[in-house]
């Protein structure tokens, strides 16, 4: 594992948040990362429908998002969201799975920017959809 893929899996292990929603990581490196979310009752917003919260996806991506900063070739040591818009297509296939894909895809000298997209086993219909910004601590 390389010292980026490093400091990214102790980024997410260090979240309590990501061990309360069971987030695991599935990949990560070079700016780019794949973290899942099993479903859980747990984490069901509307007992009805049995729809996981939106509240945990948001979650899911937020911490994809900055687990992709910190694979960041740029060899990042902290990062912290500044600013992420999630836009929610539909709502999560109870019983399933759901995964979040994170690309950093332009750094600056403070900030880096990612896009991120959840899906559960659909994956030609996303869950949700965000952009976000982070800050950008390159210890320099």
């Amino acid at each position: 594992m390389t010292d980026r893929r490093a400091t990214a899996q102790r980024f997410i292990q260090a979240l309590p948040h990501a061990a309360a929603l069971g987030l695991e990581m599935e990949e990560i490196g070079e700016g780019r990362a794949v973290l899942a979310m099993p479903y859980d009752p747990r984490l069901i917003g509307d007992p009805a429908t049995g729809v996981i919260a939106g509240g945990a996806v948001s979650t899911l991506m937020d911490t994809a998002s900055g687990a992709a900063v910190m694979s960041h070739p740029t060899g990042p040591r902290s990062t912290a969201t500044l600013d992420l818009r999630i836009d929610y297509m539909r709502p999560a296939t109870p019983g399933q799975v759901i995964r979040a894909v994170a690309e950093c895809h332009h750094v600056t000298r403070s900030v880096a920017f990612v896009r991120v997209i959840a899906c559960d086993a659909d994956e030609s219909r996303p869950v949700a959809m965000g952009t976000g910004a982070f800050t950008l601590d390159l210890g320099r």
